[in-house]
């Protein structure tokens, strides 16, 4: 019996086929992933199992911590505000943070913040789960700090300080956090939460270590002189890769915290179901959130090429990323595709051209920094079943 259930087109079911393989090989404990067509539902499936110690199986309105894929709706929350007059994304930060004009960040930009140019990748001390939960704290430590690079001269992946950057500017402007201010704005339908609540975390799925099923190329690249630098980054305590992605720290239970859970994190603080994901880049390719010409706008490049943080190659917009190595897209999408991965495999992508809303949300973490096997499979299926 499949342990896979849901809803899936016909004309889809290669991304039913992709998404069962994916259990079937063992890479699963429980997931689900949702895909729109214009606004028509095409995928809506899940399975397997919530959470390894009690077997509680995946339902229909079962969320999952979706990690980086917060970072898309913090960009639309901040776009979102622009757009209504509430903040130049292209005048200084320091119009609306006076603080942060200090120590060589004088001249950062508001879109510098969201296209991860303003150099402040990592926090320069260590930050615990619960002062990260005060947003005061988290962003005074980052207003403090000196950026590794002159602002706008290179980019580099901020994982966790992406949140109280680029979220700063809905908090200082709008007045509220971002999960606040996306659920009254775009998101009040949807079963997305940056910031969940206690009856929601109850019921979400919890994460899992993952293992030898999962295993693969760490990002999807057979480039042997990259390969080695990345593995000297990710070995190196003092590298930008290991000291952006070490603070702010979940503490106990990892991410499954609800110190975290609950303080929605606007870097990675998102819990949410597949389908209410892929509804939000659905609803967001379709201009019902942004205006065409905004998105178009945030859209366009900002940064491309080797990441400062990462080393692979990257590409932004204004907070959402673009296909490069750090986001691998069928042929098909890669010049149109949008969206952003999250740490463990998730994944949430718009196409506007296609007219393809996808999301992908497992609770068995993956090892890859980018290019998830179970997510590749399946987003390659429903380009596949676009053609």
């Amino acid at each position: 019996m499949s342990p896979v259930t849901g809803f899936c087109d016909p004309a889809f079911a290669t991304v039913r086929d992709a998404f069962e393989r994916n259990f079937a090989a063992g890479r699963e404990l429980g997931a689900a992933v949702a895909v729109y067509v214009g606004d028509r539902k095409v995928v809506d499936l899940w399975g397997g199992s919530a959470d390894r110690r009690t077997g509680r199986p995946w339902e229909e309105s079962t969320p999952c911590f979706a990690f980086s894929c917060t970072k898309a709706v913090t960009a639309t929350a901040a776009l979102h505000l622009a757009e209504r007059g509430g903040v130049d994304l292209d005048g200084p930060v320091t119009a609306w943070w006076p603080e942060y004009g200090q120590r060589g960040k004088e001249g950062t930009t508001a879109a510098h913040l969201l296209s991860h140019q303003d150099g402040l990748p990592a926090f320069a001390r260590p930050v615990g789960a619960e002062e990260a939960a005060d947003a005061d704290a988290a962003s005074a430590i980052l207003a403090a700090q000196e950026p590794e690079w002159t602002p706008g001269t290179a980019h580099g992946y901020h994982p966790l300080t992406f949140g109280w950057l680029a979220g700063e500017i809905v908090r200082r402007v709008a007045g509220v956090p971002v999960g606040a201010y996306a659920r009254r704005e775009f998101a009040g339908d949807l079963d997305l939460w940056v910031g969940a609540p206690d009856d929601v975390i109850a019921r979400a799925a919890r994460l899992a270590p993952g293992g030898e099923q999962n295993a693969g190329p760490v990002v999807p690249t057979d480039d042997p002189e990259i390969l080695a630098e990345l593995r000297k980054a990710m070995t190196d305590p003092e590298s930008m890769f290991v000291r952006a992605l070490s603070a702010p720290m979940p503490g106990k239970g990892g991410f499954n915290n609800p110190v975290v859970l609950r303080a929605g994190w606007p870097s990675a603080g998102m819990t949410a179901t597949a389908r209410s994901l892929a509804a939000f880049y659905r609803d967001l390719s379709a201009g019902r959130i942004l205006k065409p010409d905004t998105l178009a706008e945030a859209l366009r490049p900002r940064a491309h090429g080797p990441d400062r943080t990462l080393v692979v190659d990257s590409s932004f917009g204004l907070g959402y990323m673009r296909p490069a190595t750090m986001l691998p897209v069928p042929a098909a999408g890669r010049a149109t595709a949008f969206g952003h991965p999250g740490a463990g495999g998730s994944l949430g992508l718009g196409d506007p051209a296609a007219g393809l809303a996808f999301a992908y949300l497992p609770n068995r973490m993956g090892p890859q920094l980018a290019g998830d096997p179970r997510a590749v499979a399946l987003l390659d299926a429903a380009y596949a079943a676009l053609a």
